[in-house]
């Protein structure tokens, strides 16, 4: 059955061969609420992870990233990109360059991460891939980098189980959806409180993504320099962006 969202992914695809290195972001509104989209293309652009400089130290924010690239690159796109301790440290597996500083965790816990299913995104120099945790843990797919979080939004076409349509539970929150292929991977944050449910419908239903995963709320955070956007607030654990 073909999705709402399907045309505006055939749309992408044809604008992604005349933006290659530049990250398309725009507001878009699905059912009266108002959303911010960044669509990636792995493949021309350089979609990475970041959490720590050369040094060891936190980056913390993204103004931190953009004005710590040796090569003069800055950053066309970020957000917050999984859930952290009160240091920082990643609560789930990281993955940054092939280095690994945190475990696969596949036990349920409390709060939002321990919603299972949970799931991650994981990067290579040429696709991004939302996968559930324990998918990956058996699959043991190509990486370089990745980001543990949840819970899934959006898994193979269906809502998270424990999604309820009448949830009073509202904050802003962002995340991630990718394509069956990686080819391209969607990122998204509200501009209002939203439910689990309905951020999980505006992947699938708007966006038409078989695969989506939550990075955070009320701490969401999005960088785009081409609507001149910069959330700022405090230090903010693994970040997601493209370097331009």
């Amino acid at each position: 059955m073909r999705r709402a969202g399907a045309s505006l992914l055939v749309l992408w695809l044809g604008l992604s061969g005349t933006t290659a290195g530049a990250v398309v972001c725009e507001d878009v509104t699905f059912e009266g609420q108002s959303w911010t989209t960044c669509t990636v293309t792995p493949a021309t652009e350089d979609l990475r992870l970041f959490h720590s400089d050369s040094t060891g130290g936190l980056y913390g924010s993204f103004s931190a990233i953009d004005g710590d690239q040796p090569d003069g690159r800055r950053l066309g796109f970020a957000m917050n990109a999984g859930m952290y301790h009160s240091d920082r440290r990643p609560v789930g597996l990281y993955v940054e360059d092939g280095e690994q500083t945190m475990r696969l965790i596949t036990n349920p816990g409390p709060g939002n991460f321990g919603l299972l299913p949970n799931g991650v995104l994981c990067l290579t120099d040429t696709r991004a891939r939302v996968i559930e945790t324990l998918r990956f843990e058996a699959e043991k797919p190509e990486w370089r980098d990745a980001t543990q979080s949840g819970p899934m939004l959006v898994i193979d076409g269906a809502l998270h189980p424990r999604f309820l349509p009448r949830s009073t539970s509202r904050y802003v929150r962002n995340g991630v959806g990718t394509t069956e292929a990686g080819d391209l991977a969607l990122f998204a944050i509200s501009n209002g409180p939203v439910t689990f449910h309905e951020f999980g419908r505006f992947f699938r239903d708007h966006l038409g993504l078989p695969q989506a995963l939550y990075f955070d709320g009320n701490v969401s955070r999005l960088y785009a320099p081409g609507l001149g956007r910069s959330d700022a607030g405090f230090a903010l654990g693994p970040i997601v962006g493209v370097l331009e």
